[in-house]
């Protein structure tokens, strides 16, 4: 090669790299694997149960669509559908508020022990929730939370703090200390420049932490199952195994009520898709 045909090479052109096609493979595969079941239960709703044990990998033929209107002429399911909704927005609204306070707290104050108690958070991360099963069904038995809302949404915000202040402080501790001594010159203290400056400069966090939030508590099915008796107060995830249990011979049904259990948490998840990308990379950035 002389030098003429390396000065005629485009500047701009880059060389073949198979990293590439590489990355695009895997991540097709991993978004088939991750997609296939649920449009398979999504699907399997729209047959009967004699369709889908004759042919479990086909397509509706023909489309039957009583299997979902029976779901939803049904008053349980809204009642359900309800319950869920109460947990998850009150968890969610939990989470963001306190998460937001420690995490400013922790961010934007200097004192002794501030790292230690980061640290502490941080740890919770280890904790599994299933570990602290029993003594938390006790202590919320001794305070009389048993078969209330509170006996969820409580346990729930103390479970999402730890990936909250993790999430949310490089957030607060980017935005720069010329903008809170501006804030104070305009007379504002440190609640008007949190309500004031922190809040819309943080919004892309705390979108992630609340639709995290969310649609954990939407999906959580163990602590509901142990501290929600009363069949009045249960949640989509608890109908699901009711419904299941009663109707263990429709196939078809049940999924169908699957999948409209968890379309709701599909849904606010796939809509903010960007607004938790956008939250993470502010979290590895800081």
């Amino acid at each position: 090669m002389n030098a003429n045909t390396v000065l005629s090479r485009p500047a701009g052109r880059r060389p073949l790299s198979w990293g590439t096609p590489l990355t695009y493979a895997l991540a097709l595969a991993v978004a088939a694997v991750s997609i296939a079941p649920i449009v398979y239960v999504i699907i399997g709703g729209f047959r009967t149960t004699p369709q889908i044990v004759a042919d479990p990998a086909g397509l509706p033929d023909p489309w039957v669509w009583d299997n979902y209107s029976r779901v939803l002429t049904q008053s349980d399911f809204w009642r359900q559908a309800f319950n869920s909704a109460v947990i998850a927005l009150g968890t969610t609204l939990g989470v963001v508020v306190l998460g937001l306070c420690a995490a400013f707290v922790i961010a934007r104050y200097t004192f002794r022990g501030r790292e230690a108690l980061h640290t502490f958070f941080t740890l919770g991360l280890l904790f599994p929730a299933g570990a602290a099963i029993l003594p938390l069904y006790l202590m919320l038995r001794d305070l009389n939370l048993i078969n209330s809302y509170y006996a969820v949404i409580l346990p729930q915000v103390a479970f999402s703090l730890p990936i909250t202040i993790v999430i949310l402080r490089p957030f607060l501790s980017a935005i720069p200390r010329e903008l809170e001594d501006a804030a104070a010159i305009d007379g504002a203290d440190r609640l008007g420049f949190l309500w004031r400056i922190v809040l819309p400069l943080s919004r892309p966090a705390l979108v992630t932490v609340g639709i995290l939030a969310f649609v954990a508590s939407w999906n959580a099915f163990l602590l509901p199952l142990l501290v929600l008796g009363d069949v009045s107060l249960h949640t989509l995830p608890l109908g699901v195994q009711n419904f299941s249990s009663q109707y263990t011979t429709d196939t078809a049904g049940v999924l169908a009520f699957t999948s409209l259990a968890m379309l709701p948490a599909l849904l606010f998840f796939t809509l903010a898709e960007k607004q938790i990308v956008g939250g993470l990379q502010g979290a590895v950035k800081g």
